[in-house]
């Protein structure tokens, strides 16, 4: 409540909040566990078998708690978050200077508003930026939000456009011997190349992973009906893992997919 910038508040919740309510109901429980261990403190002077009893029931109500507390996080908190994540984001933005409400820009009028580092970023979908324009005045205001894959800062241009381009093994890993790797990323903007060598304990290979999708794509499914708000696309693997992505349109969702790299997914399982 005391954050009151939108774009610090969408920080808080999507980086720190699940931290604070997990170390709040913790600490619920671990009160309730000493507050029941208080009940009837007097029956300790006529049976010390009363004291094992008390603490076993105060020790089982505390973890009830706590675990209940758990699965309402894991299950009932991310939809309610990502509602809320949903409003602050898009809420209009007021501008300081004119207190004119301004007006967020679609993906493809932004561009004219980003500088080629920040394009490049989009382009590749590790930062997502936004745009708010006031109309009247012409302030324009640009916000920066994580995007739906991942890609490492680049050392010398200090953008998030550093990715993947392929893997090489160098040597095969057996079962007395640890195998080598050599990944290699390329910046996208700069064209900085750099190279990463990993130990493999095991054989994984990015065939053990399916990518569910369409076998082409359409300008416009629902031509004769309602239009196009959402494409969804779900990515499973073999180990059971699955991924749900968002996008707004056709060419968003099919240019994700060229981008889309396996190996995250790959590290991820093997974890």
């Amino acid at each position: 409540m005391s954050t009151k910038v939108l774009k610090d508040k969408y920080d808080l919740v999507s980086k720190r909040e699940y931290g604070f309510l997990l170390s709040a109901h913790i600490a619920v429980a671990i009160s309730i566990f000493f507050i029941c261990n208080t009940y009837e403190a007097d029956g300790l002077t006529h049976s010390f078998m009363w004291f094992w009893i008390r603490l076993f029931i105060a020790l089982c109500i505390g973890v009830l708690y706590g675990y209940v507390a758990l699965l309402m996080l894991k299950f009932y908190y991310p939809s309610q978050q990502a509602k809320r994540l949903k409003i602050y984001r898009y809420q209009p933005r007021i501008n300081p200077k004119t207190g004119n409400t301004m007006k967020l820009l679609s993906e493809e009028d932004e561009d004219a508003y980003l500088d080629e580092g920040m394009q490049a970023e989009e382009d590749v979908f590790s930062v997502d930026y936004d745009v708010w324009i006031d109309v009247d005045s012409g302030d324009s205001h640009i916000e920066k939000y994580e995007g739906r894959l991942h890609a490492m800062e680049c050392d010398r241009c200090g953008f998030q456009t550093l990715r993947l381009e392929k893997e090489e093994i160098t040597q095969e890993a057996s079962h007395y011997e640890e195998g080598e790797l050599i990944k290699h990323y390329k910046c996208s903007y700069c064209k900085r190349i750099k190279r990463r060598t990993v130990k493999l304990s095991m054989q994984k290979s990015a065939s053990d992973f399916k990518i569910t999708e369409a076998t082409r794509f359409v300008e416009d499914p629902l031509s004769e009906g309602p239009r196009v708000v959402m494409v969804k696309v779900d990515i499973h693997t073999t180990g059971g893992q699955v991924k749900n992505f968002e996008f707004q349109n056709l060419n968003e969702a099919q240019k994700f997919l060229k981008e889309f790299d396996l190996s995250k997914l790959e590290e991820e399982e093997a974890s």
